[in-house]
This record gives C-alpha cells, sequence and structure tokens, in this order.
C-alpha cells in the first residue's frame, strides 16, 4: 500500500473509530454516572470515558495494529511521535458537561503522519454532527465546511477555549476581558475539539488560549480549521503544531486581532 493510500485508509478508520467511542458515550449519556476527579474539582473522568477509548483503539488497531496510539486516559501514550504514523484520541472531550447532561462533548480521533494530520473526525452523539476531514476535505454531515468570511472584530464571535486552573485565573480573566473589549460577542462551551470544528463550520470566528493544550484536545479540531480555509498559529504567528505554546484559530480574517487578544491574556500572567 502507498503512503498516500495508506493515509486515505487511516482518515477513514478515524471516522470509524470516533464513531464508535462516540456511541459508547451517547448509550451513558443522561444515565447515573460514578464520576471520579483527576486533578481538581472540574477535571473529571468516568468508566465511559476509559470504554470508549478502550472501544476507539480497538478500531483502531483492528486496520493498522502496529501504529502507535496517543491518548488521555489510563497508560495510552501521552507524547506524539516525530516521525512515521500515529493516532491521537480524545474518548470524551468536554466530561464535564458529558456528566453534567450538556450535550456539548465529543469523541475525537486524529491520524498523524510524522506529527502531521492525514485525517481527523470530531463526533458530537448528542448532536447528532459528524466533522470529518481527509485528503478531500473537511465536512459536517458530509457537508463540505467554509470559515466564516467575517471581517470585521465588532461583528465577530470568539470562544476563549481551554481551562485556566484556579492559580491562573488572572490570565483566563485577561483572556475574556481582550475578546469582550476588541470582539461583537463571546462563547464558552468547554470543549475544545467542539469549539475549533464550530471554527471550521463558520459558527464562531475563532477560538484562542495562551497555554500550551494536550494534542487530543486540539490536532483533529485544527486541522478542520485548516482545510476549511482558517488559520491556525501559536502565540507568535508561526504555524501551530500538537507542541505548540498557544492556540490562536480563526476564520484568517480576523487572525492577528484575535492572537493579539491571546498574548494580553499571556502578558496578564505575567
Amino acid at each position: 500500500m502507498s503512503e498516500r493510500n495508506g493515509d486515505a485508509r487511516r482518515a477513514s478508520v478515524a471516522v470509524r473509530a470516533a464513531t464508535a467511542g462516540a456511541d459508547v458515550a451517547d448509550e451513558s449519556f443522561r444515565t447515573d454516572l460514578e464520576v471520579e476527579y483527576k486533578d481538581g474539582k472540574t477535571d473529571v473522568v468516568t468508566q465511559v470515558d476509559r470504554d470508549a477509548q478502550t472501544t476507539v483503539i480497538e478500531v483502531i488497531e483492528e486496520a493498522f495494529p502496529a501504529d502507535p496510539i496517543v491518548g488521555e486516559e489510563d497508560d495510552a501514550l501521552k507524547q506524539v511521535p516525530e516521525t512515521g504514523p500515529a493516532w491521537i484520541v480524545d474518548p470524551i472531550d468536554g466530561t464535564n458537561n458529558f456528566v453534567n447532561e450538556s450535550r456539548a462533548f465529543a469523541t475525537a480521533v486524529a491520524a498523524v503522519r510524522d506529527g502531521e494530520p492525514v485525517g481527523a473526525a470530531t463526533v458530537c452523539p448528542a448532536l447528532s454532527d459528524t466533522y470529518r476531514v481527509g485528503p478531500e476535505g473537511a465536512f459536517r454531515n458530509e457537508e463540505p465546511l467554509s470559515v466564516s468570511d467575517c471581517g470585521d472584530p465588532e461583528a465577530a464571535t470568539v470562544c476563549p477555549t481551554f481551562w485556566w486552573d484556579f492559580d491562573d485565573r488572572e490570565q483566563y480573566a485577561g483572556a475574556t476581558r481582550a475578546i469582550v473589549e476588541r470582539f461583537g460577542d463571546m462563547r464558552r462551551f468547554g470543549c475544545a475539539q467542539l469549539e475549533l470544528a464550530m471554527v471550521a463550520a463558520g459558527t464562531l470566528e475563532g477560538t484562542m488560549t495562551n497555554l500550551r493544550a494536550n494534542s487530543w484536545d486540539t490536532v483533529a479540531g485544527v486541522q478542520l480549521v485548516r482545510e476549511a480555509g482558517g488559520t491556525v498559529t501559536d502565540l507568535e504567528g508561526n504555524r501551530w503544531r500538537h507542541d505548540s505554546t498557544g492556540l490562536v484559530a480563526s476564520n484568517g480574517e480576523i487572525h492577528e486581532e484575535l492572537r493579539a487578544a491571546t498574548r494580553e491574556a499571556q502578558f496578564t500572567g505575567e
């Protein structure tokens, strides 16, 4: 199998794996759940997260048994290999939403080669939305995605993403203040992969954080934004990759204004 054909197949498997994991999550949505806490009062995990990740990995390993897999839960790898093919899995992005019966959660799977995505899927079962990206472009429920064409910051809607812990609340406040002073409106959904998908779909003009984000929270959505015509950089304006500090994702039209807002949050905490 050629590398190109292999990557096209990986893009297809990403959709199957994300759908299978999302089905596991959906079966337990709005049922009695036993909630555990990781590093804080809002950093939660359930057995459903683990079961969904197991299901995703089973689908991947059936098709590509030799590929390494990076995942959020348990003993999966935590670093993306710099060379060769690999997979990045978030079984339930937005677990806090999931346990609180909010529909804003997703299963995200990305296939990468040499650290760069070649295919990905973000499945939001409670919203009946499947986002996918591969060699043929980016889609939501088989409709092509395109970022917003809004170029006026005062008409744009922006989302601060990821979680500033309690010892970083000055930066959280700084990010919020920078957004409301520069842009028309603000949203926050508590599910980074969904927020990135919404930028790709034109529902949001941008999303941002000054923090270094986990690969499982970002890579699939970043590729959606790029393939839909958007721009994703780090704080300095360099092309974003899975080990970058800061993430600024936009429709491209408001990107420099959004990057400036993100840097304001960074400097607030220094």
